[in-house]
């Protein structure tokens, strides 16, 4: 089972669109994760045309519209793993033992907000993957979105993929 991780697309305020790479893998995956921050219904929209299963959250970003039609957190087993799907993970100092005891029937957390790419794995084995923003890099050096694998309980094939310069 083939995942695309992205969070923060920030439409239309941090760009006008969503990158040529990223919407071409929309299609591809079995699973898209967004972890929040949309900021626009359109943008919400187009993923629900173009995925498969879509497995969103709302951010800190997104006003009433987007809170009407997206949970906080989210959760789903896929290929015998079980996934959280949040936006807001606090610091990074302490990330791993805080996601561990707020989400101890969690394999793998998705999240983002911070912008920043994230791949660790807490004492106790819940993996925390932030995709980081395929739109706004921040202090990044690029703007960047996950695919992954999932088959017979493991995740593989996690890779974070680097988006060109706009």
């Amino acid at each position: 089972m083939r995942l695309l991780l992205t969070t923060d697309t920030h439409l239309p305020k941090r760009a006008k669109e969503l990158p040529a790479p990223l919407l071409a893998e929309l299609p591809r995956a079995d699973v898209v994760f967004h972890a929040g921050d949309w900021v626009d219904t359109e943008t919400l929209d187009l993923f629900e045309a173009r995925c498969r299963r879509l497995v969103g959250v709302h951010g800190n970003n997104d006003g009433p519209a987007l809170r009407a039609r997206l949970p906080e957190v989210a959760h789903a087993e896929l290929g015998g793993l079980r996934f959280g799907c949040v936006h807001e993970t606090g610091a990074a100092q302490g990330r791993e033992a805080r996601c561990a005891a707020r989400f101890p029937d969690v394999d793998v957390l998705v999240f983002g907000h911070s912008h920043i790419p994230w791949d660790t794995t807490a004492p106790g084995g819940l993996r925390l993957l932030n995709p980081g923003s395929p739109t706004d890099r921040r202090r990044q050096p690029h703007c960047t979105y996950m695919t992954a694998t999932v088959a017979d309980g493991l995740l593989t094939d996690v890779e974070l993929h680097r988006l060109p310069r706009r």
